[in-house]
């Protein structure tokens, strides 16, 4: 890829913590297919350097994991999920390198709240809005868009219904042939305004 050729990068690689260990706040696990193996390693330093060169700008999700490979930032966006009394994470963050101030997301996002307009169908997924908010705050009319870890694929259909022109990759083929169904169903299924 050429240098820059990206306008924005969206990211939500592994995060390294091991989420196959985590459970649903009560004590059982959920089982993903593969039991979440792929967050035992984390991606390298060459990776966070390809993607700052590929990319003007990025949004990576669990930027805290990744400070040794970061730069310092001044604008985190932060994921107000309102989990509640449990073990889940009240919040997650994102670290950019955009000049901007820190924002912060709100949503629900437990149980049967974690879901858009379909069943989860990746551990890690993101809701459309979330990703919505991104586009809104932090890319321009024109910008093309990579995010090299689609998972469920909530961003592409953010992209689709805000008009940005996104690349994608996801390395499992399940995840994938999902997020490429979940997509579809919504692109025909169009707007009435």
């Amino acid at each position: 890829m050429r240098d820059n050729q990206f306008d924005l990068a969206i990211v939500d690689p592994p995060y390294g913590i091991g989420v196959n260990k985590m459970t649903l706040g009560n004590g059982k696990k959920k089982i993903y297919r593969g039991q979440a193996d792929w967050d035992k390693v984390r991606p390298t330093k060459e990776y966070f350097d390809e993607l700052k060169r590929i990319s003007k700008n990025q949004i990576v999700w669990g930027g805290n994991y990744f400070t040794d490979f970061l730069p310092p930032a001044r604008c985190y966006i932060v994921w107000d999920k309102k989990t509640g009394d449990n073990n889940y994470a009240d919040c997650e963050l994102a670290l950019t390198n955009i000049d901007a101030i820190a924002k912060i997301y709100t949503k629900f996002w437990l149980g049967v709240h974690a879901k858009d307009e379909c069943e989860r169908i990746h551990p890690t997924q993101k809701p459309i809005n979330l990703y919505k908010f991104l586009l809104q705050n932090f890319a321009k009319p024109g910008d093309k868009i990579l995010d090299t870890h689609l998972g469920s694929g909530s961003i592409a259909v953010a992209c689709w219904d805000m008009g940005f022109d996104l690349t994608a990759y996801e390395i499992d083929k399940e995840y994938y042939d999902k997020a490429c169904k979940r997509f579809d169903l919504h692109r025909r299924q169009g707007t009435l305004w």
